[in-house]
């Protein structure tokens, strides 16, 4: 995938843990490819470590980009790195890519983050606002000290009306302040939610009733935890007719690569769906956290899911 050059013109320390880093391209021309709210890019920082970021910004920024970085103290270089990043550094950054799209048919939008889960949905809260859309946006944090985008949200948007915080609420008591939401939503009703998988969960618990499993969209920032010890070889046949023998213990990706297949891939842990593929035939084991239900009735991700059936028909995207 093309990586394009961009520069640091900005940096917020919004909270001790995340910071927000405002990009543009280094040649200073406007961006070649506008987004639509919740996608994300690959960025390569200082270290070489390739990470995933939301898209946190407004999507109709013709020349800037803005992400959040969150310090986790288990970081394998790529956090830490980026908080050593300054003004006037360059960063790789990917074209965006989009698995959280705003649901243009429905009657109104719930917008649920927990903690840095924030990011995606705040790109999300300008696009709603722009469109006219009737939504309002949820935001869980342990405190307002470790919120990010608290004074930009309570004085510096448009759409201030429509935040409701809900800062210092213990996990055990989100369930009671989802279900007090829940009562004004319909079947028509789109909800978005990002954060910790057990956050999300509760979420999806609590609204996805109302609302219906398929209007729950949720994007996640973990890999999946997969038992593999059941897992048995497989044949991979190309729809250009090529066959693959996948061992156990191997990725599809990783047969395909070995045997010069060119695939998309950035994470391969199953989150940025750049290896997301067509199914034609056979019964995927999904393994990933980026595809909605919808979407693994035809597609699966190549870097960490397999099969239920001995044989699987794909088309590379």
């Amino acid at each position: 995938m093309t990586n394009v050059l961009f520069r640091v013109v900005e940096i917020t320390e919004e909270t001790p843990e995340i910071r927000t880093l405002r990009l543009v391209r280094q040649d200073d021309e406007p961006l070649r490819v506008r987004y639509r709210a919740g996608a994300h890019v690959d960025v390569i920082g200082p270290t070489g470590v390739l990470r995933q970021y939301s898209l946190c910004g407004a999507p109709d920024d013709p020349r800037s980009i803005l992400i959040a970085v969150k310090r986790e103290p288990a970081s394998r270089g790529g956090s830490v790195a980026m908080h050593q990043v300054s003004v006037g550094d360059h960063l790789k950054i990917s074209e965006p890519r989009n698995l959280l799209a705003v649901a243009e048919d429905a009657d109104r939008h719930v917008l649920v983050a927990g903690g840095i889960g924030i990011t995606p949905l705040l790109s999300m809260a300008y696009e709603l606002y722009t469109w006219g859309s009737e939504f309002e946006l949820h935001y869980f944090a342990r405190s307002r000290e470790t919120a990010a985008f608290v004074e930009l949200l309570e004085e510096r948007v448009e759409f201030a009306d429509r935040i409701r915080p809900h800062f210092g609420v213990p996990r055990a008591g989100h369930p009671a302040v989802l279900r007090t939401i829940a009562e004004e939503l319909t079947p028509s009703t789109h909800v978005y939610t990002c954060g910790p998988d057990g956050f999300m969960r509760q979420v999806g618990d609590v609204l996805g009733p109302v609302v219906g499993a398929d209007h729950v969209h949720v994007e996640h920032f973990e890999a999946a935890e997969v038992d593999t010890s059941g897992d048995r070889p497989l044949t991979v046949e190309l729809d250009t007719g090529e066959e693959f023998e996948v061992p156990a213990g191997k990725s599809i990706l990783a047969v395909l690569e070995d045997n010069g297949i060119e695939v998309f891939k950035s994470c391969e842990e199953g989150i940025c769906g750049s290896c997301v593929s067509g199914v034609l035939e056979g019964t995927p084991d999904h393994r990933d956290n980026c595809l909605t239900a919808a979407d693994r009735e035809s597609q699966m991700a190549l870097c960490v899911s397999r099969a239920l059936t001995d044989r699987l028909v794909i088309e590379l995207y």
